[in-house]
Protein backbone atom coordinates (compact mmCIF):
# COMPACT_ATOMS: atom_id res chain seq x y z
CA UNK A 1 0.00 0.00 0.00
CA UNK A 2 0.92 3.58 -0.95
CA UNK A 3 -0.20 6.67 1.57
CA UNK A 4 -0.22 10.19 -0.28
CA UNK A 5 0.34 11.82 3.02
CA UNK A 6 -0.84 15.59 3.27
CA UNK A 7 1.94 17.06 5.81
CA UNK A 8 -0.18 19.82 7.82
CA UNK A 9 2.78 22.03 10.10
CA UNK A 10 0.76 23.29 13.41
CA UNK A 11 1.26 27.09 14.21
CA UNK A 12 2.29 27.83 10.42
CA UNK A 13 5.15 28.65 10.73
CA UNK A 14 6.94 26.21 8.41
CA UNK A 15 5.59 25.05 5.32
CA UNK A 16 4.51 21.35 5.30
CA UNK A 17 4.54 18.70 2.13
CA UNK A 18 3.10 15.92 0.32
CA UNK A 19 4.80 12.86 0.21
CA UNK A 20 4.42 9.07 -0.43
CA UNK A 21 4.78 7.15 2.17
CA UNK A 22 5.21 2.83 2.61
CA UNK A 23 4.11 2.97 6.16
CA UNK A 24 0.93 4.64 7.33
CA UNK A 25 2.22 7.45 9.98
CA UNK A 26 1.39 7.52 13.48
CA UNK A 27 0.78 9.25 16.11
CA UNK A 28 4.20 10.27 17.80
CA UNK A 29 6.26 8.82 15.28
CA UNK A 30 8.74 11.50 13.73
CA UNK A 31 9.06 12.15 9.89
CA UNK A 32 11.51 14.55 8.30
CA UNK A 33 9.94 16.85 5.62
CA UNK A 34 12.97 18.31 4.00
CA UNK A 35 15.98 18.96 7.00
CA UNK A 36 13.85 19.29 9.41
CA UNK A 37 11.62 16.41 12.06
CA UNK A 38 8.44 16.82 13.08
CA UNK A 39 6.38 14.44 15.57
CA UNK A 40 2.68 13.68 13.87
CA UNK A 41 -0.60 14.88 16.38
CA UNK A 42 -2.65 13.41 14.35
CA UNK A 43 -3.92 11.41 10.71
CA UNK A 44 -6.93 11.41 9.25
CA UNK A 45 -7.86 9.17 6.58
CA UNK A 46 -8.89 11.74 3.41
CA UNK A 47 -10.86 9.49 0.87
CA UNK A 48 -11.12 5.48 1.69
CA UNK A 49 -8.73 3.64 0.31
CA UNK A 50 -8.58 2.39 -3.41
CA UNK A 51 -6.20 -0.47 -4.53
CA UNK A 52 -3.26 -0.03 -3.45
CA UNK A 53 -3.41 3.52 -2.50
CA UNK A 54 -4.73 5.87 0.23
CA UNK A 55 -4.88 9.62 0.82
CA UNK A 56 -4.34 10.99 4.48
CA UNK A 57 -3.90 14.18 6.24
CA UNK A 58 -1.04 14.23 8.99
CA UNK A 59 -0.81 17.43 11.44
CA UNK A 60 2.78 17.49 12.58
CA UNK A 61 4.71 19.45 15.46
CA UNK A 62 8.23 20.52 14.85
CA UNK A 63 10.80 19.24 17.24
CA UNK A 64 12.83 21.28 19.11
CA UNK A 65 16.82 21.39 17.40
CA UNK A 66 19.53 20.97 19.60
CA UNK A 67 21.19 24.52 20.15
CA UNK A 68 24.54 24.67 18.87
CA UNK A 69 27.22 24.48 21.07
CA UNK A 70 30.45 26.48 20.80
CA UNK A 71 33.59 25.41 21.63
CA UNK A 72 35.85 27.52 23.41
Amino acid sequence: MIYKVSYVVSGGDYPGGIKNETERPQVGAVVQIGRMKFEVTEVHEIIPPRDDFQFLHATVKPLPTPEKQSSG
